[in-house]
């Protein structure tokens, strides 16, 4: 065998290891990947008691109920199935019935999520005011009714003095 041959048989070998750490390096980690599961997920997939996850969803309205102190409890829901939460902590700003969650911890025997951390979403529709107020001096319609580029109607309304979700000034 000549040195060139050496050389690519080496190449080959070197190229093939990296392949297949590459595959089983996703095979591992292809259920964590997901950022974060519904309650309809947790009911299709049966995932056991104990498994730390994310788990995300609406915050079900009429849900909440605060204990003493900072504890918590709350249901979350995918609007098909809802799932019981508890927390010990101080929630974000943007917590409230209605909103997105996505809460991290394990889920007990009863199917009760015991959640470390809750991280609330801002809605899709949100927009910092610097870049609505530029768009808005460029002519473009924002606010309910307003429509734009492929055919999307906006939901939301944005104030002077602050950010605005969904409609709901905040200052």
């Amino acid at each position: 065998m000549t040195r060139k041959q050496r050389r690519g048989l080496l190449i080959g070998l070197g190229v093939g290891v990296l392949s297949l750490a590459a595959v089983l390096m996703m095979f591992a980690f292809r259920q964590s990947i997901v950022f974060f599961h519904t309650p309809s997920d947790i009911a299709e997939k049966k995932i056991e008691a104990g498994t730390r996850f994310r788990l995300g969803g609406l915050v079900e309205n009429g849900s909440v109920a605060r204990g003493e102190g900072t504890f918590v409890r709350f249901a979350v829901t995918d609007t098909l199935k809802s799932v019981p939460v508890s927390y010990e902590g101080i929630l974000p700003d943007l917590f409230r019935e209605g909103q997105g969650v996505v809460a991290e911890g394990t889920l007990g025997d009863d199917g009760h999520f015991v959640a470390d951390t809750v991280l609330a979403k801002h809605d899709e529709n949100y927009m910092p005011p610097e870049v609505a107020k530029a768009l808005e001096e460029r002519g473009v319609k924002l606010g309910p009714g307003a429509t734009h580029p492929g055919g999307t109607e906006g939901t939301s309304s944005y104030g002077s003095g602050g950010n605005t979700y969904g409609g709901t000034e905040t200052q």
